[in-house]
């Protein structure tokens, strides 16, 4: 399997999952200016079951670079829609492939309902649906050529006031087709566990394990997959503003295991969230 449709398959799939929120009381920002708030809405490879506050936009760049000097990047920015209980996002990748001219990858439009949990339950849950869109080419490996959909089922539960965990569940379905003529489809699953360790508000630990499993079916019932497993720690800190915004800064180093072994990666993170009210 190529590490393009590795590549490819983490800028369809994992795209959408930067984002997460510690349990807090929605009003703390406001209720208390003069104290750090503690880090909100910033996850690098999980998804965690948060949404965004009412009057609270997000803007979050994730870029992950492999060893052989492959890379994605790309900007989601989150909006209550219009509260807590509904989010809509949208995330635009750009890839750089070996031999490929950078481009922009598929662009994905996400909605995700709070289906349980508010102010400081420990137990949240948020099911997201995404749609792509064919925005990327698909002759240079850097779109499918189709459209396709995604259910993420991710759950939050706080152990204590100082680890939280956070699990994911889902899969996907995109049509395949180049502008040759080409058709196929790729069904893709994709599940993880992580943990992250508050530090301090303003300084986290994290680990995060995540596999992904993706299979390419042509137009003559030929199969192509390729499975991905990858262990993570990082780190994200938080720069706090009086005026509510809240700048995070984070590092990764997704690292491969079992069949993905000799993966090495580098994973660099940066939220600007702010009021909009």
């Amino acid at each position: 399997m190529s590490r393009k449709l590795v590549l490819l398959g983490i800028a369809l799939a994992l795209v959408p999952s930067v984002r997460a929120q510690e349990p807090k009381a929605a009003a703390s920002k406001a209720a208390a200016p003069k104290e750090a708030p503690p880090i909100a809405d910033n996850s690098f490879l999980m998804e965690e079951a948060y949404n965004q506050e009412y009057g609270v936009v997000q803007h979050i760049s994730a870029f992950q670079r492999s060893r052989e000097g492959q890379w994605v990047y790309a900007f989601t920015q989150e909006w209550p829609a219009p509260n807590q209980k509904h989010q809509l996002s949208y995330t635009v990748p750009v890839l750089h492939l070996d031999g490929v001219k950078t481009g922009v990858g598929d662009v994905a439009i996400n909605y995700r309902y709070q289906a349980v949990g508010a102010d400081d339950e420990p137990l949240w849950f948020s099911p997201r649906l995404s749609v792509y869109l064919p925005t990327g080419n698909a002759n240079s490996g850097r779109g499918a050529g189709g459209l396709g959909v995604e259910v993420n089922l991710p759950v939050s539960y706080a152990l204590s006031e100082k680890l939280v965990t956070h699990w994911n569940a889902g899969g996907s379905f995109t049509r395949l087709q180049s502008t040759l003529g080409g058709r196929g489809s790729s069904r893709g699953l994709r599940g993880g566990v992580s943990a992250i360790w508050l530090l301090a508000p303003t300084f986290n630990v994290m680990l995060e394990s995540v596999a992904s499993r993706i299979e390419l079916v042509d137009s003559q019932g030929r199969s192509d997959v390729s499975t991905n497993y990858v262990v993570s720690p990082g780190v994200r800190g938080a720069i706090n503003f009086r005026s509510g915004l809240q700048i995070v800064p984070g590092i990764a180093v997704p690292i491969g295991v079992g069949a993905s072994s000799g993966q090495r990666d580098l994973f660099l993170y940066l939220s600007f969230e702010h009021p909009f009210r």
